[in-house]
């Protein structure tokens, strides 16, 4: 059911909420987003309980890793490390993960990770910004795994193009999950395994729609409320007529071994 506030009081809500994390429980009730079938975070346990040294790339606020941990129980790695590279969620992944005997370490999502060659038999990423397949080569150990979830081509474009109007054909070729299978076979790396799946999201109130955009900063670049202020209350009225707003994410796993 939509929410009966006016479009002023979602709107600012929507603004007010802490986005620092990757926590997205505030979404219940306003907000679904359907799970891909492989339950990455649950899978990701599963290899913590079998490796020795772990690397979690660009870990966000430490939520994904510290639910893995958690669901590995005594059987973890004895050693994980985690990368971020936005300051707010270095403080947050730290105050997660520091209990966990995690430490994490600021670093920029496009620099060079700031390990050793082959120092992690398992690398992990749950949406990296971009996969950088040379340095996930280099950091692993011969017969370790990249076990990751990318987000896939043209994910939430309907919300997207909402906003920003129809993209060029280019931005929607990007992320195919084939084109990062040749990346990673370039840079020396076997893919065991490649599953995709495209996934409905609905947004039941603008004030969620708000929210998202300044938590996913990079769907709607330079996203304010005062910017898009017009958008939004065409989005508004078209819930209140209409139902919830649908798009769709799109999403791929990579099981990827290094010889």
């Amino acid at each position: 059911m939509a929410d009966a506030r006016s479009f002023d009081e979602l709107v600012a809500e929507g603004a007010s909420v802490p986005t620092e994390g990757w926590d997205f429980s505030w979404f219940e009730g306003r907000a679904t987003e359907a799970r891909p079938s492989w339950g990455y975070a649950r899978s990701m346990a599963g290899r913590l309980a079998g490796a020795t040294a772990v690397l979690d790339v660009q870990t966000g606020g430490g939520e994904v890793l510290d639910f893995a941990l958690e669901a590995a129980g005594p059987s973890r790695a004895p050693l994980v490390v985690a990368t971020e590279g936005w300051a707010p969620n270095v403080a947050e992944a730290t105050r997660l993960l520091r209990p966990r005997g995690v430490p994490v370490v600021a670093s920029a999502d496009d620099a060079p990770l700031p390990f050793a060659d082959g120092a992690f038999d398992l690398v992990v990423s749950r949406h990296p910004v971009e996969p950088h397949w040379d340095e996930v080569a280099r950091v692993l150990a011969p017969g370790g795994t990249y076990f990751a979830q990318h987000v896939g081509p043209a994910s939430v474009f309907e919300l997207i193009e909402f906003f920003l109007g129809p993209l060029p054909e280019a931005a929607h070729r990007r992320r195919r999950p084939e084109r990062e299978r040749a990346d990673a076979e370039a840079a020396g790396l076997e893919v065991v395994e490649l599953r995709a799946e495209r996934l409905r999201m609905e947004f039941f109130d603008v004030g969620a729609v708000v929210h998202f955009l300044r938590k996913v900063v990079w769907m709607v670049p330079g996203f304010t409320v005062e910017a898009y202020r017009d958008r939004l209350r065409d989005l508004h009225e078209r819930i209140r007529a209409d139902g919830p707003f649908v798009a769709h994410s799109s999403r791929h796993l990579f099981d990827v071994r290094k010889s």
